[in-house]
């Protein structure tokens, strides 16, 4: 199989679809893996790593995307990137289609296959290609909360952990799935008064269990979540529904109970944001603030840190890649590899023109095809 990966384009995106390490794996399995030139500078991989790996670097995207099979990146392709895609081409990605229906609309229309990141599932329901940069993201949703929260930022002026003699910060964190998790573990770390809600009652119970007296739980209802909200200096957004838009938990009503200043870290801006007031923004102007309160929701968070994203993305993001490739030539072609791996079928989110999951099809009005049926 021909895989390439070419240089991301989105706004500050620094991350790249494969290692040098990963470009190793592919060609000792016998594939061919072309690499955008300078695809890899944000990572601290340059062209003379991808060569002695066994890639043939090439100098723009337009080789890649005409003669690769398969096309491994990071964010969702960008409108110039999906004119570029071909029918029965395999694209693998984070996709996040539900909030964006331009994407979707070219990906149909390309007849594309195109495999989401975040759909993948794992044992127990779990979402194993997106729990590396959740646990990024809920890491960095602190930090960023911390400097929104700085007077130069439009903030309240308050130091998250305080100071003897004055009260810490109030950090408020919706959602305590994988992206609530680290970013309480953060704000905890961090000396600061941390509340997290969710509706799960057994969730709360390990979250309580884990932080014990260090950080509050409170059943996620529209009481709680009021009182919470309006007595928090930060909040981070941290609600998945997994390839769903996700829910908008905070109506702009309840910014007007806030206190000045307070900021909303948004974590689930990818898939449309859980604040009524949130749109996404970027690393170059990462917060906008309406009714005074302070807005980050920058849709790629992890990219700040690309070293470390890239290489916890591709620890879970190769085998699934390597299955894929080795089952192009055989009688089936990658068919087979999902056929013989729901947890990666559950990730086919286009296919042939058809919209496979069910959950875009249903939030952007499209046909649903089950998985199923294109696997025969």
């Amino acid at each position: 199989m021909r895989i390439g990966t070419p240089r991301e384009i989105k706004n500050h995106e620094y991350r790249v679809g494969l290692t040098p390490e990963s470009v190793v794996e592919l060609v000792a399995h016998g594939h061919e893996v072309m690499v955008e030139t300078g695809a890899g500078e944000g990572i601290g991989a340059h062209d003379r790593d991808y060569v002695e790996a066994g890639a043939a670097i090439v100098d723009g995207p337009q080789e890649i995307f005409a003669q690769c099979d398969m096309v491994v990146k990071v964010k969702e392709p960008q409108a110039a990137e999906r004119a570029m895609l071909r029918e029965g081409q395999i694209l693998y990605t984070y996709l996040h289609l539900a909030p964006d229906p331009e994407q979707t609309a070219d990906l149909v229309k390309s007849g594309v296959t195109a495999i989401a990141y975040e759909t993948v599932t794992g044992p127990g329901g779990t979402l194993p290609l997106l729990k590396p940069m959740s646990q990024v993201a809920g890491r960095m949703s602190v930090q960023a909360g911390a400097t929104a929260l700085e007077k130069a930022h439009g903030g309240r002026g308050v130091l998250i952990g305080g100071v003897p003699g004055v009260a810490p910060a109030k950090v408020a964190v919706i959602g305590g799935g994988v992206v609530g998790w680290n970013a309480a573990q953060m704000a905890v770390g961090m000396g600061a008064d941390v509340t997290i809600l969710d509706r799960s009652p057994e969730q709360l119970e390990r979250l309580g269990l884990y932080f014990e007296s260090r950080a509050k739980t409170r059943f996620s209802n529209k009481a709680n979540l009021a009182e919470v909200v309006c007595d928090a200096d930060l909040v981070i957004g941290a609600v998945l529904i997994p390839g769903a838009a996700a829910p908008k938990l905070v109506s702009r009503a309840m910014l007007k109970g806030m206190k000045k200043g307070a900021v909303l870290v948004d974590v689930a801006i990818d898939q449309g944001g859980c604040f009524e007031t949130s749109h996404p923004t970027t690393h170059d102007d990462p917060t906008f603030i309406v009714d005074g309160i302070v807005h980050y929701c920058v849709a790629n968070m992890p990219g700040a840190v690309s070293r470390t994203s890239t290489y916890a993305l591709n620890n879970v993001t190769l085998p699934h890649a390597l299955r894929i490739a080795d089952a192009f030539d055989s009688p089936g072609g990658w068919k087979n590899a999902l056929r013989a791996d729901p947890h990666l079928a559950a990730g086919l989110n286009v296919h042939a023109g058809q919209v496979t999951y069910e959950a875009v099809a249903r939030e952007l009005g499209y046909d649903h095809m089950p998985v199923s049926q294109v696997l025969g």
